[in-house]
């Protein structure tokens, strides 16, 4: 087991280390620049007064951030600094890119958390269900709902919920964390008022991925029910609700815990988009925010941190085998 971690530890080193590569250069060659729209801003405030010009303005900002250099160059004194930790400011929030970091990954975390865990508390029964009435209408019924869920894209959900929501009924505010009287309210109130807000996107992300880890559920759970093992434990008189739990949902938890580590760091991921719609200040909206205004250092660091989130997923995934089914052993 031990082996197995290490070899897959230094797979993932590598794969990080050629996916920032990749990531660094392709930043760099963007046509969003965060220094041109810098040097062109104090190129105009000091044109009045006979100051540098907008090219002089560029390479000295593009001397400071390190961009007169190459790709490689320039990737690996980054590297240098982010093993130490040290991923350096960000252009745009003039902090550190970890004290932003750390300002705002607690909202991602308890968006993405209880969306997560909504997801396995409907999609799993439902695909249990839906496998044990195959081609009845409540097994139509739900795939025709998972199928909603797949082909909706979120920023129409997202729309569809806000007009519905804050539009017509004026339950929640449109946009936001809190609301306008968010300072003025005692603890619960204030608990209160950021759950309100954070309905919305939670519900967007949960129907978003509510179809694909239902389908799954249901395929792998017909394919189980239909193996030998289960026709012989109901032959021997045993209840078809002790069949489901004890026989073949235990099976049908090896792919389903592969597919939930997919789903970890897709929704840091996915979670961009809906932070953007509904403006909530996580990891999601303030990492686009840095991307479009060419911030190369907030943006590699939130490269990273996907790619490091996925490699950890993955080797989880590998070592939760052996935990859910003993006949799987690593070597």
């Amino acid at each position: 087991m031990w082996k197995f971690i290490v070899k897959r530890l230094i797979q993932g080193i590598v794969i990080i280390f050629l996916g920032s590569l990749i990531i660094y250069a392709v930043i760099r060659c963007l046509p969003t620049s965060f220094v041109e729209d810098m040097a062109r801003q104090r190129a105009a405030q000091a044109s009045s007064v006979g100051g540098k010009s907008y090219q002089e303005w560029l390479n000295q900002l593009n001397q400071v951030y390190g961009l007169d250099r190459g790709i490689l160059p320039g990737f690996f004194a980054w590297l240098r600094k982010a093993v130490r930790g040290d991923f350096g400011d960000s252009w745009k929030y003039n902090v550190t890119v970890t004290e932003k970091f750390h300002e705002v990954i607690g909202c991602t975390l308890y968006l993405n958390i209880v969306t997560f865990l909504l997801e396995l508390l409907i999609c799993i029964p439902l695909g249990i269900t839906a496998a044990r009435k195959q081609y009845s209408r409540t097994d139509y019924a739900i795939t025709v709902f998972a199928l909603l869920g797949i082909s909706l894209p979120t920023f129409f959900l997202a729309t569809l919920l806000k007009y519905v929501f804050s539009v017509r009924l004026g339950w929640v505010d449109m946009y936001g964390l809190v609301g306008r009287n968010f300072y003025k309210m005692d603890a619960f109130h204030q608990l209160l008022d950021m759950g309100a807000h954070m309905l919305m996107p939670v519900v967007t992300l949960t129907i978003a991925g509510l179809g694909g880890l239902t389908r799954f559920t249901r395929t792998n759970m017909l394919e189980v029910l239909n193996a030998d093992y289960i026709r012989t434990a109901r032959a021997k008189g045993l209840p078809e609700s002790r069949v489901i739990s004890r026989h073949a949902f235990r099976n049908t938890l090896i792919p389903l815990v592969t597919y939930m580590s997919y789903l970890i760091p897709s929704m840091f991921s996915g979670s961009m988009i809906t932070e953007q719609l509904f403006q909530i200040p996580g990891i999601g909206y303030t990492s686009y925010q840095a991307i479009v205004s060419g911030d190369i250092p907030f943006t590699m660091f939130y490269s990273t941190f996907l790619l490091i989130l996925t490699q950890l997923s993955l080797l989880l995934a590998d070592i939760m085998y052996a935990v859910v089914d003993p006949r799987v052993r690593i070597h």
